[in-house]
């Protein structure tokens, strides 16, 4: 490990990797209980896999952008410590697969030298920032909003405030009212507006709330119509700040803010968020609204001849976007379930040097936009991508599926998504070859309930299941129908219509599409369709195909498998000796005060209380556990220990645990009070370590 700490010159990058090769050592050591070792290496990016003995690496790639250089670093690094294989996310990041543990201290490294980070890329933190890949070159946009993604990327990454939340926490940016950024599904989304005030124009932004997919989606709710653009990010700690401090921490299925929002009330929570702002970092927050970027020079390329004409003309109609940039036009390109192999992605990126910006963007929906390409090279660029396989026509149409990993490596896979997916697109370039040029139906696949192929806000969404039919258990498709954006920060989440066996898919979507041509009315949208037949409709049209009379041995045996189908989950790392979770929680309790000191030595005195205030609530937590008590949030964490420890007096303190620590959410973030809120920690720390040697001796 030696060799690759001195190469960075991030002395908190270098940090970063150093500790993490120090907690996977100790865990291998059997010194660090193995559920504060998932914590810790899901903020760094590193996630177990279906198969036993290698992680999967997600590499945060802020609103999907990456220049060419970054691209060719993330290639060599596939082929050195991966499978040579990159999968785009529907969250713009790209994971690699089959990676040893050990190795991803080394892996990070080499992707730093190019600015590329895999801190917090998974866990329960802020995600990455998701923005419109069009934004920049939107014609339809208000202004860019690529600067403000970068921002809020930046600002809290690293930020105390969210390094150890109760779930997840994902924003997103749109470019305009469409909202191609699904703000809707957010737990905050935000949408640009521009207001005119004494012939002065005043940027702001529509924001949403509590927006989620998952087991039970839910769409965010409108906060305001127009919040000037310097109060988003302070809004935005306010709202994780009561995210963490309210949040479940116990119950995983009922952790995200969407569920502490239905729980107390929009209101309330938003109360509760504007008490904080007098403990805030900064109360406002002007963003740097420039993007370092050079615009091509825009040489012309040589015109060849065309080897498709039909499928040249299908492209232009269907992949090529209009920029607002004069004489410049963007490309989506499909990538069939996001999955790019190194030597394609190499060549692709000679092509961005020779045509197009130093501006590559992963889409939402597993895709690529190539940006700032001249439009007299347009049949230039055609020929090059053809070659790589990568000038597919139906960028965005129906044809373009969405579909996560599933059971090729996750852990909660239940049934295949990528060979269905694979079988769909099949079905749909065959025997409905005009659907490429229909943007209005989507179609989306998950492995599993959790929604990371977004079927939950699909037109025609399907996510893995299983059936018990007789003795046995075949793989499943759950269908949905119905969902999608409507449009400013707003949605419809899809609908469950029936179960069917997964080979039964094709059939499933032969019955829809035939079904939807057959009855619609002229110029009605499929989701229109949708809601005027109604749900009762459409359980009758496909209950037929869900009946298991006429099941066959196929149906027990999923997509691209020849072995029968057994319902499995995958494997994760353990342990494997008892490790002492109280004398864990002190000691992380003491590792968040001696951060607290590091940013207070620093002049941080915002992060540093924020870090100090962990310190009590580990600290109080350890006693808690001690005595078997639950700790479901942090408010219950403090609320508890008043009520188990200082009002029994079993601990003395000088009044409530309650008021000690509620004294950070009362005062400014200065110097002096940053100094007495850390002391007071550490005092609490040794207490309760003291209290603890007590009980065991």
């Amino acid at each position: 490990m030696q060799g690759f700490r001195t190469e960075l010159e991030n002395p908190l990058v270098q940090k970063d990797i150093i500790e993490l090769e120090k907690k996977i050592r100790l865990f291998r050591e059997g010194q660090l209980h193995e559920e504060k070792f998932r914590s810790l290496r899901l903020a760094r990016g590193v996630y177990g896999q279906r198969q036993p003995g290698v992680q999967m690496i997600r590499i945060k790639l802020p609103y999907g952008r990456m220049t060419i250089q970054q691209l060719y670093r993330i290639s060599d690094v596939s082929d050195n410590y991966a499978t040579g294989n990159l999968h785009i996310t529907t969250r713009q990041d790209i994971q690699l697969h089959y990676v040893s543990l050990e190795r991803t201290p080394e892996l990070w490294a080499e992707l730093e030298k190019d600015a590329v980070t895999l801190r917090e890329a998974c866990g329960n933190t802020v995600r990455n920032v998701t923005a419109s890949a069009l934004a920049g070159v939107d014609p339809d946009e208000p202004f860019d909003v690529t600067p403000y993604a970068h921002a809020t990327f930046e600002y809290f990454l690293r930020n105390p405030i969210c390094q150890d939340m109760g779930r997840k926490f994902k924003m997103a940016f749109s470019s305009s009212e469409k909202d191609s950024g699904y703000a809707f599904m957010h737990d905050l989304g935000f949408i640009p507006k521009v207001r005119i005030e004494n012939g002065e124009e005043i940027r702001g932004f529509k924001v949403v709330l509590g927006g989620g997919l998952g087991s039970q989606p839910h769409i965010a709710e409108d906060v305001t119509d127009f919040m000037h653009e310097d109060l988003i990010i302070p809004f935005a700690e306010s709202v994780i700040r009561i995210f963490d401090r309210y949040g479940e921490r116990a119950k995983r299925n009922k952790a995200r803010l969407k569920y502490l929002i239905q729980d107390i009330g929009k209101e309330a929570f938003l109360e509760l968020a504007e008490q904080e702002r007098l403990a805030l970092k900064n109360k406002t927050y002007k963003i740097n609204r420039s993007i370092a970027f050079t615009e091509p020079e825009g040489n012309i390329l040589p015109v060849p001849q065309i080897s498709n004409p039909t499928k040249y003309e299908q492209w232009l109609k269907t992949n090529i976007f209009n920029q607002k940039q004069e004489g410049f036009v963007s490309i989506g390109i499909r990538v069939q379930n996001g999955d790019i192999k190194t030597p394609v992605a190499r060549k692709f990126a000679e092509l961005v040097r020779e045509a197009a910006g130093d501006d590559i963007r992963l889409t939402n929906s597993q895709g690529i936009m190539l940006r700032y390409v001249r439009e007299e090279n347009l049949a230039y660029v055609f020929e090059k991508l053809n070659e790589l396989g990568l000038a597919e026509p139906g960028f965005g149409s129906v044809i373009d599926i969405t579909s996560c990993p599933g059971t090729d490596t996750c852990n909660l896979g239940i049934s295949n998504s990528t060979g269905i997916t694979r079988e769909l697109e099949r079905v749909i370039a065959a025997e409905y070859p005009e659907l490429i040029y229909n943007k209005d139906i989507t179609i989306k696949i998950s492995g599993c309930i959790n929604a990371c192929g977004q079927h939950a806000m699909a037109a025609i969404g399907f996510h893995g299941s299983s059936m018990k039919i007789g003795k046995m258990v075949a793989p499943a498709l759950q269908v949905l129908l119905g969902g999608g954006p409507t449009g400013d920060g707003t949605g419809v989440a899809s609908e469950k219509i029936v179960k069917v066996p997964s080979k039964r898919g094709p059939q499933i979507l032969r019955t829809l599409l035939d079904d939807y041509f057959e009855n619609r009315l002229e110029g009605e949208l499929y989701n229109s369709y949708y809601t005027r037949q109604g749900k009762i409709y459409f359980y009758d049209l496909l209950n037929p195909i869900a009946k298991s009379e006429d099941i066959t041995p196929d149906d027990f045996i999923d997509w691209e498998h020849t072995e029968a189908y057994k319902p499995a989950i995958g494997i994760g790392e353990c342990a494997s000796v008892m490790i002492d979770l109280v004398a864990t929680l002190l000691f992380e309790a003491e590792e968040r005060i001696d951060w607290s000191r590091e940013a207070l030595e620093a002049g941080e005195y915002a992060d540093s209380i924020y870090h100090s205030y962990t310190g009590f609530v580990n600290s109080a937590k350890a006693l808690l556990v001690s005595e078997g008590l639950k700790t479901n949030t942090q408010a219950g964490i403090i609320r508890d220990f008043d009520a188990a420890f200082v009002e029994t007096k079993k601990i003395a303190l000088p009044g409530s645990f309650h008021d000690l620590v509620y004294q950070m959410n009362q005062q400014e973030p200065s110097k002096e009070f940053a100094t007495y809120y850390f002391q007071q920690s550490e005092l609490f720390n040794q207490q309760m370590k003291d209290f603890r040697n007590l009980q065991l001796a």
